[in-house]
Order: structure tokens, then sequence, then C-alpha cells
């Protein structure tokens, strides 16, 4: 049984980008987004922002040019 975010969401793209999906495997695809949304969702609260800059970012303000 498909999850109930399927046909909405087929719905939508067509109004947006004017293109149905193309195919079965599309379509579980997309039902797969229902599990990828539950799961982002238990995550909720429970992620926060590093309290110092990540290594990568650190690097990129280090080469940052001076502002003119």
């Amino acid at each position: 049984m498909e999850p109930e975010l399927v046909v909405p969401t087929m719905e939508a793209i067509g109004r947006w980008s004017g293109v149905s999906l193309p195919n079965a495997a599309a379509r579980h695809g997309l039902a797969d987004h229902a599990a990828l949304i539950a799961e982002l969702e238990a995550l909720r609260g429970t992620m926060v922002f590093e309290d110092e800059p990540s290594t990568f970012e650190a690097a990129l303000r280090e080469l940052q040019e001076p502002a003119r």
C-alpha cells in the first residue's frame, strides 16, 4: 500500500514542472520519501549546531579575502 504522500506529490510535480512520473520505479521511489521524512522528523531536536566551526568552514574563513 502506498503512503498518502504519493498521489498529492505526483499532482504537485505535475503542476510545478508539467511532467508526470515516468514509470512504476519512479512511483516506488517517491513512496520511499515518506520513510525518509519520518526518519528526519525523528531527528528533530537532537541535532545542534557545533560550538565551533567545522574544519572546512574554518579553512574557508581563513582563506577569505578581506572586505574592500
